[in-house]
Parts: C-alpha cells; sequence; structure tokens
C-alpha cells in the first residue's frame, strides 16, 4: 500500500488503520460515504496487530468493577454491546477468530475472592460464566470471549476496504489536522469530518487530550510451536499476565508492565530488558520450553476511570482511543458508532454515543 501524495477530497478522513479505524471505515462505506484512511505506519503495525489477540467483552474494568463504578444499568449495557460486537466479528472475520472462551486466574488468594465476585456480578445479570478449576490454575471461565489474529483481521479488512472504494495510504503520517482537511507529508485530504483512531501516543496526536490520557508500553514474546498446553487464553494476576497458544503450537505471551514500573509510562515502542526477563521467567515458571522466537512492544493509552475517549475534540475532527490495554472489542464498537455520528445518525442499538 503506498503513502499519500498529492490532494485528494473525501466526505471523511480516517486517521489510524488499526482494529478501530477499518471498523470505521466499513460501517462509513455501508453508510455511502467515501472515505480516505491514513496511517503513520503500516496497516495494524501498532498496538492493533501487535497485542495479545484477546476478545473481551466489557471495558477495561472487570464486570463487577465495572458495575460498582459505573452502576449496573450502564456497565450491564455496555457488556452486553460489547458480546454482540464480538459476534459481529466473527461474521465479519470468522477466518482470523476462534471462540474458545477465557479464563480468569488469580495468582492470589486475594485475588481469588476477586474472581468469585467477578463470577457473582456476571451472573446475576445473566452473563454466561462459571467457576474454573484447571491445569492454569483457579478463577472463572468466560465462555462468550474470543481469540483472533488481530494482524490478520486488521489486513483482512483493509484489503475488504480497498475493494468497497476506500482509497488507503500506509506511512503518511497526520502533520495537521482539522475538521476540514488532514496534512501529511506529501499530500493532503479535504474533507467534512475527521476521525483520529488511534490509541497509543494518542496525546501527542492531540495535545487537548494531553492529562486525561497517557501511554504505556505493553510487551510481548512468542515461542517456536509446542505441545498443547492451553485450550484457552489466559487472563492472570489482575490482568498484567496474559497467554495465548496459537492454532501452530506457538505461545504468545505478554504483561509484566508493573515489573518496568514508570519506565513503561512512555511512547517507546522498543522491548525493555527488565519487562521481557520476568516474561521469560513466568514462560519457563509455567513449564514452556520451547525457544523465544520473537519479541516486541507496543503503544497504548490509558485513562483514570478505564473507560475509552470517544468524543469531538475539535469542530467536526471526532476522535476514539485510549482503551486503557482492552481495545480489540470496545475499539471496534466505537469506530462503528462514530461512524454513524459523522453521518449525522445514530446507529441502531448504540450505547456509547446513544
Amino acid at each position: 500500500m503506498r503513502s499519500l501524495e498529492g490532494e485528494l477530497e473525501a466526505d471523511v478522513c480516517v486517521v489510524g488503520l488499526g482494529g478501530s479505524g477499518l471498523a470505521a471505515i466499513h460501517e462509513l462505506l455501508r453508510l455511502g460515504r467515501s472515505v480516505v484512511g491514513i496511517d503513520a505506519g503500516s496497516v495494524a503495525g501498532g498496538a492493533a496487530g501487535r497485542n495479545g489477540g484477546f476478545l473481551l467483552a466489557g471495558t477495561a474494568r472487570f464486570y463487577h468493577q465495572s458495575v460498582a463504578e459505573h452502576g449496573r444499568d450502564l456497565a450491564k449495557r455496555l457488556y452486553q454491546a460489547t458480546l454482540e460486537q464480538i459476534s459481529y466479528m466473527m461474521a465479519e472475520t470468522p477466518q482470523a477468530i476462534r471462540p474458545v472462551g477465557s479464563l480468569r486466574i488469580a495468582a492470589t488468594a486475594e485475588e481469588l475472592e476477586d474472581c468469585r465476585a467477578h463470577l457473582q456480578a456476571l451472573r446475576a445479570d445473566g452473563f454466561a460464566a462459571e467457576p474454573y478449576v484447571g491445569p492454569e490454575g483457579e478463577g472463572l471461565l468466560v465462555p462468550s470471549d474470543a481469540v483472533f489474529n488481530p494482524l490478520q483481521r486488521c489486513r483482512t479488512l483493509s484489503q475488504q476496504a480497498l475493494k468497497a472504494g476506500a482509497r488507503l495510504f500506509e506511512h503518511s503520517p497526520a502533520l495537521r489536522i482539522s475538521g476540514q482537511e488532514v496534512q501529511t507529508p506529501k499530500g493532503r485530504v479535504h474533507c467534512q469530518k475527521v476521525l483520529v483512531a488511534v490509541d497509543g501516543r494518542l496525546e501527542q496526536l492531540l495535545p487537548e487530550l494531553q492529562g486525561r490520557v497517557r501511554t504505556a508500553r505493553l510487551q510481548m514474546l512468542a515461542t517456536a510451536p509446542t505441545q498443547a498446553r492451553f485450550s484457552r487464553p489466559v487472563y492472570r494476576r489482575w490482568g498484567y499476565d496474559y497467554w495465548q497458544q496459537l492454532p501452530d503450537g506457538r505461545i504468545a505471551l505478554g504483561g509484566m508492565r508493573d515489573a518496568g514500573g514508570e519506565a513503561e509510562w512512555t511512547a517507546e515502542a522498543q522491548p525493555s530488558q527488565t519487562v521481557q526477563l520476568r516474561l521469560e521467567q513466568l514462560l519457563r515458571q509455567l513449564g514452556v520450553k520451547a525457544p523465544i522466537t520473537h519479541r516486541w512492544a507496543a503503544s497504548v493509552a490509558y485513562t483514570p476511570t478505564g473507560l475509552p475517549i470517544a468524543e469531538e475534540v475539535r469542530p467536526d475532527v471526532w476522535v476514539v482511543g485510549a482503551y486503557s490495554g482492552t481495545g480489540n472489542v470496545v475499539g471496534a464498537l466505537l469506530g462503528r458508532e462514530v461512524a454513524w455520528v459523522l453521518h449525522g445518525a445514530r446507529m441502531p442499538g448504540a450505547v456509547w454515543l446513544a
């Protein structure tokens, strides 16, 4: 995919070709809008294609925490909307998604009690969840969750969007953004509306968000194929550790951000020795002896509430991002909802931007 050169016109310019940006582009195309999409790197070259591959219902907070912080009605509506979004994503790119559920595993007795509260809250509101005891440990099973190949999904969506008439450009960073024009190093997009669909470094691209979002580095590693050990993805130690076994037998494991301390609050997207060492120790503690073949990092943005940013930040400039480490489902849903707002309507069943 080439970079943008020259001047183009479109109804909407989408900045960011990750999961949320591509979801918005697809929705805009379905609504009959002309779209230009740009990215500073490649399609899904950031966290959108370099994350743990979890499709978890709900927000960044566990469900019982969301109920306590945001009220049962809102928490329930958000959870149900993300369940529906997972189903929507499975229909869009079934080859990239495996509906195997997910495990939340406790690392301490205190966390096990929290898992039980989590389980009770889900069941109280009619959502599927089961207590779990198995080789991974003790906690709960959420059968409605899934795992996916994030890079495969984004590349599939980008190819579908191109065939449907979108004009997409890689290696075209947005230098200046207004509601009527986005400028890149070698081109300009003249438009009526802009959607900035970026997670990590969001506060750098839109300085008015400084103080409301903060970028962090998430790190992962992957191994050579090994014998089957994990049939479901595992979320452990309050979400600080997570892993899944890919269909070809490789283990993709990430987390340990807390081990890096303040150094992980950075826009730098290179692996650090401190965190990678802890990840490798965890891998061996899990009994995985396969050699490590890849190490990587990506930038994501956090908010104090765990709720994402989804709003108009400048006249005719909307933003979605800052998913606090769990943007695969929420980001895609928000991208779709904002697409309807840019179209001048409300998406049927919208909950975030109702």
